[in-house]
Order: C-alpha cells, then structure tokens, then sequence
C-alpha cells in the first residue's frame, strides 16, 4: 500500500551526515563486516544544476553508499564548506541522521502537496539517472525527506 503523499510506502535510503568520510566509512565497515564503498564526489554545479533554497550553489559533497542491506541504502555525507542542506544541517545539528529518501514518480506533484503542509524545497539537484530534491522537513518531522526520481 502507497502512501498517499508520496505515491510510496517504502523508505530506500538513510542519509547520515558527517565531518570525515573516510573514518566513518571505516567505523561502520568495521562494525558490521561489510565492504567499504568507493568514496565519491557530487558533481559540479554545471551538471548537477544545484540550488539550495532557491538560488544556485556550487555546494559539493563527498558520498559512500552501503548497499548491504535487503530493503535501506545507507549513504554517508561528507559535505563542502559551500552554503548546501548538508552544510547547514552539520552546522546546525553535528553529525547524524540527515534524511530518509523515497523513490518516488512526479517530484513536481509531490512537492505540491507538501507545501499545503507547509514543506518547501531545500535543495535540489541531478544525478546521472534522475534528480533529486531535499524538503525541509526537520521542524515538523525532526528528519529530512529526499525524494529520489529516477528517468
């Protein structure tokens, strides 16, 4: 069963933020015996086109995905000093639990209906393969959503 908001009832992805990738990524495959990811960089506001409420930015973050379990990818976020939701969400709150992400279809009707309760876009962008967009949430939820569509 969907929800009625998202179009989905399932959670595909829990973002952590934190200060060093590289020890975190360490901790956690240590932790749990799994294989480290490679570490990545976002792309470049040329091809990402990210804008962070509202207005271009050329925010930039380091990324690690753990894809060892069934049903949640486990991201780590190791952002850049550039005005971003993952800057201001270290700044703001330290390391930890930034969003829990949806795959979703039809991002722009799904904002839609968050605005009437009052969530509006954080930040957006484009992957290879999809865009994503960041919903300020952490008021009402206490957690970011991220709604993940793939083309």
């Amino acid at each position: 069963m969907s929800n009625e908001i998202l179009g989905t009832d399932m959670v595909v992805q829990i973002g952590i933020i934190v200060k060093d990738i590289e020890k975190a990524v360490e901790e956690f495959s240590r932790i749990f015996n799994v294989v480290k990811p490679e570490i990545i960089i976002t792309d470049v506001y040329e091809k990402a086109h990210t804008e962070y409420k509202g207005k271009p930015t050329s925010a930039r973050a380091k990324l690690a995905f753990f894809k060892n379990f069934k049903n949640v990818e486990i991201e780590f976020i190791e952002p850049d000093e550039n005005p971003s939701t993952w800057r201001e969400f270290l700044d703001k709150h330290g390391e930890g639990v930034h969003h829990l992400a949806f795959l979703v279809k039809g991002t722009d009707e799904i904002v839609r209906r968050f605005k009437n309760y009052g969530i509006e876009v954080a930040q957006k962008g484009d992957y290879t393969g999809g865009k994503y967009t960041y919903l300020d949430s952490f008021e009402k939820l206490k957690f970011i959503i991220e709604l993940l569509e793939n083309f």
